[in-house]
């Protein structure tokens, strides 16, 4: 992989890296009739009329808003909402790279849970989806939950989802491999923010019963005075106050933090086969040659591309918000994300797409503790994620299309995937 200069990323963003693409012919009088006036009025009126035909008639059925204000930009903290901006255009160039998902990104110069809360509820009409982005915890989880009461379609702070639904297959398929139970395992979770406390709630979701969460200020007990009502739902009865007591015994630790925060001697004294998910970017809690140094029966997994299972969210933001919006979906549920992490941990023991282990010149790739969450570049994830969260949407009944077909929605995707002009080229 090529080194990123300043120089490189500079000359990379320079301009941006989205724009507008006009989807219907405009050369003719006629056609820039239809376009605007008289022709524009006549879809404009049966709006009016029923506004679920706007999913019809505009692009709002394939349109998210990617909106922050800039508090809380991963590895770089509240840089503002201007700053902001390079990483929410990245986030609409994923929705369109990897789910063909139209996307704007919203910078917001507004801090205040109401007023984010307003702007969004003043946009929302324009929308099909809003993906929240980089807002600061508390104030995300009180945000995300008002949208999602009052508003009628998907709200996702991909901050706490994205991460939880990717590691949570992760755990999947480690439990799997390793032959442990879910309700036996012990999981240390370093990092009590947004994601840290989603992750919590997935994996209890998912049957765990023995969580320890740490901040920065040590183990989240029941000693604490200090917890706000996120945290304190976490809060054990233990005698553990640091890290490295909670460490003992753990069979699992999900770093959400700094890097440097899980040194080789607390991993010495993790359980036989430990779960190690070291996702502080770019340096994670600990590097994967320093847990080998002391323990070679580790399962490993940090947010970087250069080592084996990258947890990155681009498994999974664009290709949920692709299922929910193909089934109008009103809102994203914990049945849909809990679908979607099912999804990847499935793709992960399927063979691997050639054109995969091209990209990361690997031949050898194949299920086990080196791969138990898919790539990023495996275009199957799509097919997967997109037909399980459309799927669940529409059991679940917060779908508004009348009928759901599984196969024939996933013949649709493989065909959006893999038999454009632009895929094509990308196979060759």
């Amino acid at each position: 992989m090529s080194e990123i200069t300043k120089e490189k990323a500079l000359e990379y963003h320079k301009n941006g890296k989205t724009g507008i693409d006009v989807t219907k012919p405009c050369t003719s009088q006629y056609e820039l009739s239809l376009a605007y006036t008289p022709g524009v009025a006549i879809p404009c009126l049966e709006i009016a009329k029923d506004e679920n035909l706007a999913f019809e008639y505009t692009n709002k059925a394939n349109l998210v808003a990617v909106i922050s204000d800039g508090t809380a930009v991963l590895g770089l903290g509240d840089i503002g909402p201007l700053a902001s901006k390079p990483v929410m255009e990245g986030k609409a160039v994923l929705f369109k790279k990897f789910a063909k998902v139209d996307a704007f990104d919203i910078e917001l110069d507004v801090h205040s849970v109401e007023e984010i809360v307003a702007t969004c509820k003043a946009i929302a009409p324009t929308f099909g989806g809003i993906n929240l982005e980089d807002i600061s915890a508390p104030r995300c989880f009180e945000i995300e939950r008002i949208l999602k009461e009052e508003l009628d379609i998907p709200v996702f702070h991909d901050d706490q989802h994205g991460t939880a639904i990717i590691t949570t297959a992760g755990l999947m398929n480690v439990l799997e491999l390793t032959g442990k139970k879910v309700n036996e395992i012990k999981i240390v979770i370093n990092g009590a923010g947004a994601a840290g406390i989603s992750c919590a709630k997935m994996y209890k979701a998912l049957g765990v019963r023995h969580i320890i969460m740490c901040d920065s200020k040590g183990v989240i007990n029941t000693n604490r005075t200090d917890l706000n009502k996120y945290k304190m739902e976490f809060a054990v009865e233990t005698s553990a106050n640091r890290l490295y007591e909670a460490i003992e015994g753990a069979d699992m630790f999900l770093g959400l933090s700094v890097a440097g925060a899980l040194t080789k001697e607390m991993v010495a004294k993790m359980a036989p086969e430990p779960v190690i998910f070291a996702l502080s970017n770019p340096v994670p809690e600990i590097l994967p040659e320093e847990v080998m140094e002391v323990r070679d029966d580790a399962i490993i997994a940090t947010g970087r591309s250069d080592y084996p299972n990258q947890t990155n969210n681009v498994l999974g933001f664009p290709f949920i918000f692709r299922g929910a919006l193909d089934v109008r979906a009103k809102k994203i549920t914990e049945k849909m994300k809990m679908a979607a992490a099912y999804a990847l941990a499935a793709l992960a023991k399927e063979p691997v797409p050639y054109y995969v282990k091209a990209a990361y010149h690997n031949d050898n790739i194949e299920y086990g503790k080196h791969h138990i969450i898919p790539l990023p570049f495996n275009k199957e994830a799509l097919i997967w994620v997109a037909s399980a969260v459309a799927k669940a949407a529409y059991e679940e009944g917060v779908a508004r299309v009348d009928s759901y077909d599984d196969e024939a929605y996933k013949e649709h995707l493989r065909c959006l995937i893999y038999n454009t002009p632009e895929d094509q080229i990308d196979e060759m």
